[in-house]
């Protein structure tokens, strides 16, 4: 697809419903997106618009994947839900697949990742309780992002999500990431697990080192404490390897997993290895969660990442979205750096330009994400190739171009 440049409005009577009708939750931006088609898609007026936000991580496979249409369609034809009372063929084809793309370990079905968190909060606890005498404090990473209910928002640090709704559940601690001085310091006799996200998306896409994540592991091991990795932004392929923890060569003993999971349908994860795997009947359930209609189309989001080679084609295209971006700041964009790795990218921008950034590329037909006020994120498809990656700096650059006019540079 290719097109005009989108303009930032959104019809009148679109705002005047939004307002009457939805929660006022979200930032939106001013744009109403109608169709979708791989990486592009088309608003209201008919504008196309290369998407490198893809739902925030979630489609991996791009919009209208052909794959994720087959499996809604026949599934739906079948079967849509049972309850978790029954056994499925497409849950136990989902879990078998992701078990064998990670780490010998059982999984529980959800619907989302904040979902898959609360439950390895409650594995950790438990665990907890049978191996550690009682011990439940969950150690965090400050800059970390782990969801909005309650459980999973005590594990999250920053104070502009946890002020309006306190007090939060106790029993969480969070020290700076990448410190393994402060990490050890802070696993003690009530400690009952570590958790963090191998690369913190919502704070700005910042990897933790591979080298920092070993010593975690090892950490771990030496003091008997369970290691979560919170794989829901990170994980599915986004870096080039199945979950990002790979990098690092080691594996957790709980992971959670949701977004691009599903492909656009909602569902979520945790896997346990055989340690922490102690839940039991009536400890914990989901009713929706790993419906026959939402894990066939996750097993179909599974096959097809690696029928199309989409876990080379997030490193390769990464690689080359990373250099593209480089590219930008050598020829004058107000760009400090870029952070993340495979298609799971945040660029650092001087002078708190990101949210004019942001708007700009609205207007020249690209969307981006932007993260508080010095950080794009991008998360593109798994899909998206190069001379797309081409079309979008393009686009990008009249962004910045634009915004440098506006303040006057």
């Amino acid at each position: 697809m290719s097109g005009p440049a989108v303009q930032e409005a959104v019809p009148a009577a679109v705002q005047r419903r939004a307002a009457a009708s939805l929660m006022n939750t979200y930032a939106r931006q001013p744009l109403m997106i109608t169709s979708g088609r791989g990486v592009w898609v088309r608003d209201s007026d008919g504008r196309e618009l290369l998407d490198l936000v893809g739902g925030i991580a979630v489609n991996v496979l791009g919009h209208s994947h052909p794959a994720v249409q087959a499996a809604l369609t026949a599934q739906a034809a079948e079967l849509i839900h049972t309850s978790n009372l029954y056994f499925t063929e497409p849950q136990l084809e989902l879990a078998e697949r992701l078990v064998a793309s990670a780490f010998p370990s059982r999984v529980f079905l959800c619907n989302s990742g904040t979902e898959a968190n609360e439950g390895a909060i409650k594995l950790a606890r438990k665990w907890g309780k049978l191996n550690r005498g009682g011990a439940h404090v969950i150690v965090c990473a400050q800059g970390a992002f782990h969801g909005r209910t309650l459980g999973a928002l005590a594990a999250t640090s920053n104070r502009r999500y946890r002020e309006p709704f306190q007090p939060l559940p106790p029993g969480f601690v969070h020290v700076p990431a990448n410190d393994i001085g402060a990490l050890e310091a802070s696993v003690d006799a009530a400690t009952c697990a570590v958790m963090l996200e191998p690369i913190e998306g919502e704070s700005g896409v910042h990897p933790l080192d591979d080298a920092f994540l070993q010593q975690v592991r090892r950490l771990c091991d030496e003091r008997d404490v369970l290691l979560i990795l919170d794989e829901v932004q990170s994980g599915m392929g986004r870096t080039g390897r199945w979950w990002a923890h790979q990098h690092a060569g080691i594996a957790p003993d709980v992971m959670t997993v949701a977004k691009g999971l599903g492909g656009g349908i909602p569902i979520g994860a945790v896997l346990a290895a055989p340690r922490a795997d102690v839940f039991e009947p009536g400890d914990h359930g989901c009713t929706f969660g790993g419906s026959p209609l939402a894990s066939a189309v996750a097993c179909a989001v599974l096959r097809t990442i690696e029928s199309e080679h989409l876990l080379e084609n997030a490193a390769s295209v990464g690689d080359y979205l990373s250099e593209s971006l480089s590219a930008l700041r050598d020829g004058g964009a107000p760009i400090d750096g870029v952070r993340g790795r495979g298609l799971m990218l945040g660029v650092a921008l001087r002078d708190g330009a990101a949210p004019a950034v942001a708007r700009a590329a609205l207007q020249h037909g690209v969307i981006v994400n932007a993260v508080g006020t010095a950080t794009l994120r991008l998360v593109p498809p798994l899909t998206i190739t190069r001379d797309e990656v081409d079309e979008a700096m393009r686009r990008l650059a009249a962004a910045f171009a634009d915004v440098a006019e506006a303040a006057g540079r």
